[in-house]
């Protein structure tokens, strides 16, 4: 299997299947983990996971998908908790699994600064607490408000509950703190804390933990603001977002001001000037780690020097001076029971192993992924197997392989030719290199309960049209009654019931005059939704939300997109290579816009719905510089900052960075050794500067 390969030793094929692998498993796995506290995988599992998409992306770079897992932190925040806007985005980490990944990483980071060899290069070391992020934000020294990393924009409210937890201050000490500043950090449980929890929970006859992480998680965000008292948390303060005025010139600094200021922090953390200090410092963790009191999964490097982290800036879900050196995954070995397929919302066919319950590293699993059929039959696995997992992330468990296979084993498993919920043919597709697609599709489509169901749910969805009251039980109801069978029917839901012989709203169970009213005011509060949310809310394949959001950008009304995408759809090349000119969209988005473009019944469904409803027109970014919503184009060799920097910066000022020289380019910044780029340019009449205009130009 692919997933077993370095990813170096990939062939492209192999690359492309993988992160589409991964790109489900995580998504689901981040869900399970950050919204509903109740991980299907181990921490090691998760990782595992994370750190393949890594390396892949990383082997691969034209390869990564527009519903890239790097783009992703969090969940959605609960409807139970008020939403909090963090000032600054709570990012994840990107992950190192191995030595050679610390080497890596430092060197990326020497290579994007332009530092040389002997130039001086501090980076710190400290623990990977194992528990639940926390934004506390202090307005003139006072504690004002408290918040879950959600899903890293926006997270929940759990001020009151902050506030029963001691190392929390309530004021901060000392002196020199910022008018306003939001303090990050991990609430944690200590491991004997949570032995004893668990005990007076299972003699209460009340649910037992999981693990320390899930004891913490579940009960900071209790809506009973006693019970969090009661449960012995524990906070350590490492970061910072927003701050109103700098007041630190490196990490360490910073570190030691917040322990002035009255937090607890780690007595492990410590910078060091080369990898192998680095190194030595993770051994040291890994080899006290069962010693520490508290749950650890790593440890977490960060480049010292502010002005450098702030050069450094951010790719995707991930600032790019840190990363955090992750812990070798736990396994375990238990019967594979039995073999399940599940449909997923674009008809793809995953097989999920069904295993007897197992505890892996304090967490019990018991399904596993299989990814695919080329996997089951690379692995040979068979119901009554039994098989070694990995645990490498808290999401979804891998299964690695048999031991010990004996002789009266069951026979070799065969993956179904036919959809399990409809029984429409389910085949292998062709792209346009001749290769085979490692998943297998049903072809019912929405004529398939399985994907119209869950189509149906994106549509409504928190990151598509969001729809206030209109989850996936609604959804369900709805479409198991006949009354909604596309997205269009969502926005005649009253003539749709009257048309099937149903009932007003009002009458249904679980709703009235009331419910009924709010949700068909919901419904029309969204009949001009904006055009990244309606496209993404399409679910067409290969076109989520990051992809739907630079095509919003580029063309920023939908007429005009939609005629370029029929056009293509018709065979028109000038069309196609419009799109293929968008920085960050490949062939596999357009071949799927296409695609769909090109079904009468998808056609129809447009029909029906921009019948209903008005398509906001995208904003370019905003910005006030003199470069905002213009598309720029580096060439040739650049003297005053690396490439990556001057991409990163100009996105930042609101620009479109794109990779290739066309009509629709403003700006060439050319550097010597320019070629093909700048001749194009020179053709096209498109306005052509040095690196020095290019630098004035952005107020850089």
């Amino acid at each position: 299997m692919s997933s077993q390969k370095p990813a170096g030793d990939l062939s492209e094929a192999e690359a492309k299947r993988e992160l589409a692998r991964l790109a489900i498993e995580i998504k689901l796995a981040d869900a399970a983990y950050y919204k509903e506290d109740d991980p299907h995988l181990s921490d090691a599992e998760y990782d595992a996971l994370r750190q393949r998409n890594s390396d892949v992306e990383a082997a691969f770079p034209h390869l990564k998908r527009k519903d890239s897992p790097s783009d992703r932190v969090g969940a959605e925040v609960s409807e139970a908790f008020s939403k909090v806007e963090h000032g600054v985005p709570m990012l994840s980490l990107d992950n190192a699994f191995s030595d050679e990944d610390v080497e890596e990483f430092v060197g990326r980071i020497r290579r994007f600064l332009g530092l040389d060899a002997d130039e001086a290069l501090t980076i710190t070391a400290e623990p990977k607490i194992d528990g639940l992020s926390l934004n506390l934000t202090y307005q003139d020294g006072e504690l004002v408000r408290a918040a879950t990393r959600g899903n890293g924009q926006v997270g929940e409210d759990v001020t009151a509950n902050a506030r029963t937890i001691d190392d929390i201050p309530a004021k901060l000490a000392g002196s020199g703190w910022p008018a306003r500043i939001e303090i990050r950090g991990e609430v944690y449980m200590e491991g004997e804390a949570f032995k004893a929890l668990n005990a007076a929970q299972e003699d209460a006859g009340k649910k037992v933990f999981a693990n320390p992480r899930n004891a913490a998680a579940g009960s900071l965000r209790q809506l009973d603001v006693a019970i969090t008292r009661s449960r012995p948390l524990r906070f350590f303060a490492y970061a910072w977002g927003e701050a109103s005025e700098k007041f630190a010139d490196t990490q360490t600094d910073a570190v030691a001001k917040l322990q002035d200021w009255g937090f607890i922090t780690n007595d492990l953390f410590k910078p060091y000037q080369d990898v192998k200090g680095l190194l030595g410092a993770y051994a040291n963790m890994a080899e006290r780690r069962a010693m520490l009191g508290y749950d650890i999964d790593g440890v977490v490097y960060k480049v010292d020097r502010l002005d450098w982290q702030e050069r450094l800036g951010f790719v995707s879900r991930f600032p790019r001076w840190a990363i955090a050196h992750k812990f070798p995954a736990e396994r375990a070995v238990t019967k594979l029971e039995a073999i399940e397929i599940q449909v997923g919302r674009t008809g793809t066919l995953t097989p999920v192993a069904r295993l007897a319950p197992v505890t892996v590293g304090g967490v019990v699993v018991s399904n596993a992924t299989l990814h695919n059929e080329d996997e089951i039959a690379r692995l040979d696995v068979r119901p009554g197997d039994m098989v070694e997992i990995q645990r490498a992330g808290d999401v979804i468990p891998q299964v690695l392989g048999v031991v010990d296979p004996g002789e009266d084993r069951a026979p070799p498993y065969k993956f179904p030719q036919t959809c399990p919920e409809c029984g429409s043919a389910a085949v292998r597709e062709i792209d346009d290199k001749g290769e085979e697609d490692v998943r297998r599709r049903c072809t019912g489509g929405l004529t398939c309960p399985a994907q119209a169901v869950e189509r149906l749910k994106h549509f409504v969805s928190r990151k598509a049209l969001d729809i206030d009251g209109l989850g996936a039980k609604q959804v369900e109801l709805f479409y198991s009654n006949g009354a909604v069978k596309g997205p269009q029917d969502i926005f005649r839901l009253a003539r749709r019931l009257e048309e099937e012989g149903l009932p007003p709203l009002k009458d249904w169970e679980g709703f009235g005059d009331t419910s009924a009213r709010n949700l068909f005011d919901a419904i029309d509060a969204r009949r001009k939704p904006p055009f990244q949310r309606f496209l993404n809310g399409l679910g067409i394949r290969h076109v989520g939300e990051i992809t739907s959001g630079l095509l919003a950008r580029h063309y920023l009304d939908w007429e005009s997109f939609w005629q370029v995408v029929e056009k293509a759809a018709a065979g028109d090349a000038s069309a196609e290579a419009d799109l293929l000119s968008i920085d960050g969209i490949g062939q596999t988005a357009i071949t799927s816009l296409k695609d769909f473009a090109a079904e009468s019944h998808n056609q129809d469904m447009l029909a029906g719905l921009l019948a209903e409803i008005e398509i906001e027109p995208a904003e370019a970014a905003a910005s006030d510089s003199a470069v905002s919503g213009k598309t720029i184009v580096f060439t040739g060799t650049l003297e005053k900052m690396t490439r990556d920097e001057a991409k990163s910066r100009a996105t930042a000022l609101g620009a479109k960075v794109s990779g290739s020289v066309s009509g629709k380019t403003d700006i060439l910044v050319a550097g010597p050794g320019a070629g093909s780029k700048l001749k194009k340019a020179e053709e096209l009449g498109v306005r052509v500067i040095t690196e020095d205009d290019w630098l004035e130009l952005a107020g850089l």
